[in-house]
């Protein structure tokens, strides 16, 4: 586990205009093969969550699941990763809008774009959607934030809007709150209640 998180440091230092003989040392000594490209620390809990869940070892078969801070920093990432780097294959887990940037990045990099598996809005409201908004609620309730919720749901700008919203919005709302949830969310799951886009991503891999 330490050297994953070595690994993927390295990798942020490279796509970030640092050197890459580090990157290349780890993957070479962890066996590398496939890079799993997402989004933020929200979606690199819930992907970890649901691997601990069905029993898998990531790292053991030579994937690596690496948080690019942000879907525009797709297009580095993927160039440090896939062929013109590292030369390892790649897939990725994105929010719909952010599709493009995936593509595009992807494209760059020769990578193909149909490894990529997009959420219909993001990944939060997938979950949200695969458990039902009271099951969600109950979540809230029993990590303690029933009162911040209440008082959010007191806003102005949330008087009216769907359930589904409401909840969404408040799991960002706060510093490291869309990361616990991350986790919480997907350790509800229920049999067959694994939203589409993770089910393929894991299918891919």
């Amino acid at each position: 586990m330490a050297e994953t998180s070595a690994f993927r440091e390295a990798v942020g230092g490279w796509a970030n205009g640092g050197p890459g003989e580090r990157a290349r040392e780890l993957a070479g000594r962890l066996g590398v093969r496939t890079a799993v490209l997402l989004e933020g620390l929200s979606d690199l809990a819930a992907v970890e969550t649901l691997a601990a869940r069905q029993g898998r070892d990531l790292a053991a078969e030579g994937v690596c699941v690496v948080q690019m801070a942000g879907a525009m920093n797709v297009g580095r990432y993927a160039l440090t990763l896939g062929p013109p780097g590292l030369g390892l294959r790649l897939t990725g887990l994105c929010d719909i809008r952010e599709r493009p940037f995936y593509e595009r990045g992807f494209g760059r990099a020769g990578a193909p774009a149909d490894a990529v598996f997009a959420c219909s809005d993001d990944l939060e409201d997938e979950l949200v959607r695969a458990l039902g908004t009271a099951r969600v609620e109950e979540l809230v309730l029993a990590e303690g934030d029933d009162r911040a919720w209440q008082t959010f749901l007191r806003q102005p700008a949330q008087l009216g809007r769907p359930r589904p919203q409401q909840l969404r919005r408040f799991l960002g709302t706060k510093k490291g709150r869309k990361i616990r949830y991350g986790h919480l969310l997907v350790e509800a799951l229920g049999p067959g209640q694994v939203p589409a886009p993770l089910t393929h991503l894991f299918a891919s891999l």
